[in-house]
């Protein structure tokens, strides 16, 4: 079967990442066709946007698809593109899972989580509003006098029930499907006892209703922070709303050894996106330097989207030999970050082909 995927290379290092994802996903054995669309800093100036509507159609029309990092830049300029693609497409769901694998720099072995973390509501909806403006004013005088500094800048937190349970179920039936024992909530209820309050009294109901099959609790995001670093083995699937989730999904990914080998997910009802977890480091483009194998892993995720699972287990192999050897990686996986012998992002993408070959 042949199937058609939205290939996004991204930008300042994505190009590169993407090139070599791509050939080590062709060499699967997959049938696959590719259709390029450009998203990002280097299409700004030519469409006026870095998120053109094309790229949308694209990802409508074929369901599926694969995308390099994107520059989101802090403080000034546009939003996200990663957040207005999550956004315009429903994926209501970022799945990202962290699971230690030998060979990879980090303090921890046993490391075996998922991240499910809600992806359209909370801070990250973007409903903001400037210091001083007529909206902000109007949301400061609705607070109890002298709640908030009468300059301050506003942002509001929507959580609500049918986002809450959406992101439950999918959690539970993640679980479920993948023989996972244990849904572990995060939030911080004991402080935002209405938007987070909601989040776990949803959380409470649907889980009475895997009684028997699945385990629930609920820790505080600060203190679940403690906890992944004392014993990270005591958590399975993990289920956040939108900040806490990119937050957590970055410490995790550190328990495993770092963002370079952190795949991710967007899933919605419709479509689903597929991503590496880092950004785009632009210092690095055109070196040929960074690794790679968060995106291709990303890919793995991809395949078993599709269905896929016999070629995804062969590509999660060879990723993992590769890295278990050591020879044939990235700096960032050499014990010694100068070490001569690392090699380049695309050397490193031919070592994976070459142990698809021997699978």
């Amino acid at each position: 079967m042949a199937y058609r995927i939205t290939l996004i290379p991204g930008d300042g290092t994505g190009p590169e990442i993407t090139a070599a994802t791509k050939r080590v996903i062709e060499a699967t054995g997959v049938d696959l066709e590719w259709e390029v669309q450009h998203a990002g800093v280097d299409v700004l100036a030519e469409k006026g946007t870095p998120l053109p509507d094309e790229v949308l159609a694209s990802i409508r029309r074929n369901k599926v698809a694969l995308k390099g990092p994107i520059t989101t830049p802090i403080g000034t300029g546009f939003r996200s593109v990663n957040v207005a693609l999550r956004q315009a497409l429903n994926l209501f769901a970022c799945v990202r899972p962290c699971k230690s694998n030998p060979g990879v720099r980090s303090r921890y072995t046993d490391v075996d989580i998922v991240l499910v973390r809600e992806n359209t509501e909370d801070l990250y909806a973007g409903v903001e509003f400037d210091a001083e403006t007529p909206e902000a004013k109007k949301v400061i005088e609705m607070a109890p006098a002298g709640k908030i500094d009468p300059a301050a800048a506003i942002s509001i937190k929507p959580i609500s029930r049918a986002g809450s349970e959406r992101i439950y179920r999918y959690a539970f039936e993640y679980a479920r499907r993948h023989g996972r024992r244990k849904v572990t909530a995060v939030a911080k209820a004991n402080i935002m006892k209405f938007t987070d309050g909601l989040f776990y009294r949803v959380g409470r109901e649907v889980a009475k209703e895997y009684e028997g099959v699945i385990e629930y609790n609920e820790v505080l995001v600060d203190a679940l922070c403690m906890q992944l670093v004392q014993r990270p083995e005591n958590f399975d699937v993990l289920v956040l709303p939108n900040l806490y989730g990119d937050i957590v999904s970055d410490v995790c990914a550190g328990l495993v050894g770092g963002l370079g080998v952190a795949p991710g997910a967007n899933i919605g009802t419709e479509a689903a996106l597929f991503e590496p977890t880092h950004g785009s480091a632009p210092k690095y483009k055109g070196q040929n330097k960074v690794n790679p194998c968060a995106m291709i892993l990303s890919g793995v995720l991809m395949l078993r989207h599709l269905g896929e699972e016999a070629a995804a287990d062969r590509l999660e192999q060879a990723v993992a030999a590769v890295i278990r050897e050591g020879k044939a990686v990235t700096y960032d996986m050499k014990e010694d970050r100068n070490d001569p012998t690392a090699v380049g992002t695309s050397e490193m993408a031919d070592a994976i082909i070459e142990k698809l070959k021997q699978n």
